[in-house]
């Protein structure tokens, strides 16, 4: 892959989503439509953001009973994303079906933990032990599942990829080494991500926030 970086287009703005995508679209390899694009614009959205020839990656965070995901996911055939995310707590079964429904050609990843989630967050929902054990635990189920690779924080990418070697691994919460890390509480530069394993990177508001985001996304895609 030439180009790791899918911009995030988080906004239910389809005016906006497709400034954004254009603006772009010559510097990132893809774009990252998520819950607030698709519950505003649906399929529909999706095939217009489609037109613009980048690739899309799905980012929907399906969790449910096995059958319930793979119906969904069924659903979403016709758009045939490049990338379409599961949660891994959702176990071997979710899993096993939501990779056993996907497209062919469509790499199906689960989530192991929030960028947004520490150890605490962890404790207050009844996990013990630290963040890193959590994340390679779910990177062990989903390899086992079958399904293509992990999203995970830039802690955790080298570890897990050393443990499989052959995964498709997601970073999110990646930011430029002076930009302000938001709401996130596990980041990494652009350039730590992809020398500890990442497949691709996830990157939002360095990109879409910034006065210029063509010249942001040059940037980052220059530190790569």
């Amino acid at each position: 892959m030439s180009n790791r970086i899918y911009v995030a287009i988080d906004t239910p703005d389809l005016s906006r989503a497709l400034a954004l995508a254009k603006r772009v679209r010559h510097h990132v390899g893809g774009i990252k439509l998520g819950l607030e694009f698709f519950c505003a614009h649906g399929a529909a959205g999706v095939r217009e953001m489609a037109h613009l020839d980048l690739s899309v990656f799905l980012d929907l965070k399906l969790h449910d009973i096995p059958n319930t995901v793979a119906k969904a996911i069924q659903a979403l055939g016709p758009i045939a994303p490049a990338i379409l995310t599961v949660h891994a707590s959702g176990g071997r079964a979710m899993l096993e079906d939501a990779k056993a429904a996907a497209p062919t050609g469509t790499k199906v990843v689960a989530v192991t933990m929030l960028t947004s989630l520490d150890a605490t967050d962890l404790s207050d929902t009844g996990v013990t032990g630290a963040p890193h054990d959590h994340v390679l635990r779910l990177a062990e189920l989903a390899h086992d599942a079958g399904v293509d690779g992990i999203v995970c924080s830039g802690a955790e990418v080298a570890a897990a990829k050393a443990a499989w070697p052959k995964g498709f691994f997601v970073v999110p919460g990646v930011r430029p080494a002076d930009g302000p890390v938001g709401d996130q509480k596990r980041v990494v530069t652009p350039r730590q991500a992809i020398d500890a394993g990442a497949s691709i990177l996830v990157i939002g508001r360095p990109i879409t926030q910034a006065d210029d985001p063509d010249a942001a996304a040059r940037a980052i895609a220059a530190t790569l």
